[in-house]
Order: C-alpha cells, then sequence, then structure tokens
C-alpha cells in the first residue's frame, strides 16, 4: 500500500476533521463507529471539470443515501487490484440507498492530467461518479493517509467507519466492508 505523499500540497484553507476517533480493530484493518461528522465536502465548491462521470454534487445529491467514498490515484497498484471488487460491490448494491464515489488524489505530477485520468477511469470500467482532488482538499479534510482508502458515511453524513489497503472479493477487509455498509443501511435511528 502507497502511504502518503511528503511532496503533496498542504491544503492550509481546509480544515481537518477534528475529532475523528480510529478504533483499530485487533488486525489493524478497519476502523469502527467513528462518530465524528462528514466534514463540509470542499468538493461542493468543484467546478464541472473536477468530475468525471457526473455534474458536480453537493451534500443534497447525498441527503439519506450511505457513501462509499474511495480514496486512489491511477498509478497506484494496490488501488486498481481493488476496482474489481468495488465495483462488484457497486452492482451489488445498485438497487438500494448507496452512493459510491471516487476521491483521485494524485501521487505523482502526470496523475494531475485529466485526460490520463479520464482514460484510467474509461480503462478500469470505472462508472460512479470520480472528483479529482488535484490541491488535495479533499484529502486533507478527511484526514487520510493512504491509497486505497474507503470511507462509509451513513444517511446523516457522518463518517462511521474507514478502510486501508487494497481490498479484493472474500478477504477479511471486504467482509467486513460489506458488513458495515448493510449495518448502516438497516439504522433507523441515529446512532448514540
Amino acid at each position: 500500500m502507497k502511504k502518503g505523499n511528503a511532496s503533496r500540497p498542504e491544503a492550509a484553507a481546509v480544515p481537518a476533521l477534528a475529532g475523528l476517533l480510529l478504533i483499530v480493530a485487533a488486525a489493524g484493518l478497519f476502523a469502527k463507529d467513528e462518530i465524528a461528522p462528514f466534514a463540509q465536502p470542499p468538493f461542493t465548491q468543484r467546478s464541472q471539470d473536477a468530475w468525471l462521470n457526473s455534474r458536480p454534487l453537493t451534500l443534497d445529491d447525498l441527503e439519506g443515501r450511505v457513501v462509499v467514498l474511495d480514496f486512489w490515484t491511477f498509478d497506484c497498484w494496490n488501488c486498481y487490484r481493488s476496482f474489481p471488487w468495488l465495483k462488484r460491490l457497486e452492482a451489488s448494491f445498485a438497487d438500494r440507498d448507496v452512493r459510491f464515489l471516487g476521491v483521485h488524489s494524485p501521487e505523482f505530477a502526470h496523475e494531475h492530467d485529466r485526460q490520463r485520468v479520464e482514460a484510467k477511469v474509461k480503462a478500469f470500467g470505472l462508472e460512479h461518479p470520480v472528483m479529482m482532488d488535484n490541491d488535495f482538499a479533499y484529502w486533507t479534510a478527511m484526514g487520510n493517509r493512504a491509497w486505497p482508502a474507503f470511507y462509509l458515511v451513513d444517511r446523516r453524513g457522518k463518517v462511521r467507519y474507514r478502510f486501508y489497503g487494497e481490498t479484493h472479493e472474500g478477504d477479511r477487509q471486504a467482509r467486513a466492508i460489506e458488513t458495515a455498509i448493510e449495518r448502516l443501511l438497516n439504522e433507523t435511528a441515529p446512532p448514540p
């Protein structure tokens, strides 16, 4: 798994998520029941050219849905080895209130190029909305630190889980993510 990038730009204007609690499972694979609110997404301020497969999205577009955020970059082997599982997961929840969003946060200079990102989105067969996070504003706002990373946001806009690392059909992390999505979909009242 590729870890943070020392040369990435800092986005001082975007406040970091304060109070996000990470409770790591014994294996260190996933966090459980985070209770901090979803950051006011910087992507609501992004222009049309920052989006692939979608018009610019807002919080209203996500209201009442469980959101799966996938932080990736196209030269990350771990990211694109996770795409077959992610696409199957997306298909399995297609008729449910789950929204999948990609956040492309580039590690290298050539990964900032929109045409290259578009080509990779097409080559990987990604059909969900993908926001280009070239200035790392969203990466910073979410306190992210790795590619790939998967964040699960509940229907009320609270980040409840985050998972780091390559994920494959049937592996421990895949099962944990799938279980967490089901749990969030089945909630009828706000968590305590």
